[in-house]
């Protein structure tokens, strides 16, 4: 089955809001199965509408439309989808009734106008919506099938799934397929590396669909197998999975939706480890990312932003004549953080940050993007360079990833 995707509204014409409706159905499209072929946009615009619409349905099987079902005098698509197809507008009573009464239960003042978000053209099928006053609705056309809900994204993110999948699977019971996704999450690989590492991969072979998705500084890969049975899209997917392993586990750091954090998190738990963290570079974002996760308190025990070299000697106990000879961004200094940190903390771990995020403050010896991350558990200290290229916000945001894959790397080569 082939979709196309239909957006409407004159804001999205205008650039005062973005379409992300697109994408969120397509996404949800293709974990179906079923290929989105086009993405449109348009204004609110009866002939326009209706000729775009005439003109989607020609080489797709569905269209699925967002946008102007709202009462107000710009809101025509239900009209000119009626006007497309030679179709009358019916009101339906049941909806008309449910629209009143909420405006009754709220105390709203009711106005005529309302009235038209519960006529619909001859012969469509109403989808409810669960979280506004506008229904959608799904209209026949031949063997194809035209289906319109609201632009509102709050709206629309509870329809495609309740609505509008459960009607295209019931209009094309041919089409539906069991589907298993898997994602897998890497970091420390450009997106042209891990290409280049899969290269002799066979997806099609495998049956797998693979979409390479950069969100920096990670690289996520997403498998999508579809077959008869859930069984045999499993193994379809356990296969590429396999493969993917091979080529890429120096850098993988899930399977699924968790998040590196979220992976720290869970480990330090269960060997019942704490940890302490001193930054300077990072400005405090790898305690902020160590915290975003529930519960967190069980093993972060504190952080300190030691931007200073005096906030380095008289915090962490730093030595002065390390920053004297090495510089605040230097391996010894990295390694002295970490370990005052631990020490002041009482903690199993500790975790430290120094560099250069730039744009300023590079010289020929340390040119911006410098970073050295240590990391110690008071019997070793590690320490890791790195050279980054991105602008001051990106060389935060790598570093303090560069950071927290030390730390997991540390969790899982560490025994319970």
């Amino acid at each position: 089955m082939k979709i196309g995707i239909l957006t409407i509204g004159n804001e999205l014409m205008n650039g005062r809001i973005a379409d992300t409706n697109s994408a969120f159905i397509a996404r949800a499209m293709n974990l179906q199965g079923w290929p989105v072929e086009t993405m449109m946009s348009v204004g609110d615009d009866f002939e326009i509408i209706a000729d775009r619409l005439r003109y989607l349905l020609s080489f797709t099987d569905a269209v699925i439309c967002t946008g102007g079902l709202g009462p107000t005098v710009d809101d025509i698509t239900t009209a000119a989808v009626a006007r497309a197809f030679d179709r009358q507008l019916i009101p339906d009573e049941k909806v008309l009734a449910y629209l009143k009464d909420i405006f009754t239960r709220f105390n709203l003042r009711w106005t005529e106008n309302n009235a038209k978000q519960a006529l619909f053209p001859e012969g469509a099928e109403v989808i409810p919506n669960p979280v506004g006053t506008a229904a959608g609705f799904a209209l026949p056309v031949g063997e194809k099938l035209v289906m319109v809900i609201p632009g509102v994204p709050s709206e629309m993110r509870r329809m495609v799934p309740e609505g509008v999948i459960s009607v295209l699977r019931r209009r094309f019971p041919q089409a539906v397929l069991q589907t298993v996704k898997q994602t897998i999450k890497t970091f420390g690989l450009g997106e042209a590396m891990v290409d280049q590492r899969l290269a002799d991969v066979d997806f099609d072979a495998l049956g797998v669909n693979v979409g390479f998705y950069p969100v920096f500084p990670e690289n996520h890969l997403v498998l999508i197998a579809r077959a008869d049975s859930q069984e045999q899209a499993q193994k379809k997917i356990q296969k590429a999975v396999d493969q993917v392993t091979a080529r890429l586990s120096d850098c993988i750091f899930s399977y699924g939706e968790e998040t590196l954090e979220e992976k720290i998190a869970a480990a330090m738990t269960e060997k019942k480890l704490t940890i302490a963290v001193a930054e300077s570079c990072t400005g405090g974002l790898i305690a902020d990312r160590l915290t975003d996760v529930s519960g967190s308190s069980v093993y972060f025990e504190r952080g300190l932003v030691t931007y200073s070299n005096e906030a380095k000697i008289q915090l962490l106990g730093v030595p002065a004549d390390i920053l004297e000879k090495h510089g605040a961004v230097s391996e010894e200094t990295a390694r002295a953080m970490a370990e005052g940190v631990r020490k002041l903390a009482g903690t199993n771990l500790g975790l430290s940050s120094t560099g250069i995020a730039g744009p300023t403050g590079g010289t020929k010896e340390k040119p911006v993007g410098t970073v050295y991350i240590a990391l110690t558990d008071g019997e070793k200290t590690v320490c890791r360079h790195y050279a980054y290229r991105w602008d001051r916000r990106r060389n935060k945001l790598i570093s303090s990833e560069a950071a927290l894959m030390m730390l997991r790397n540390y969790l899982q080569e560490t025994p319970s």
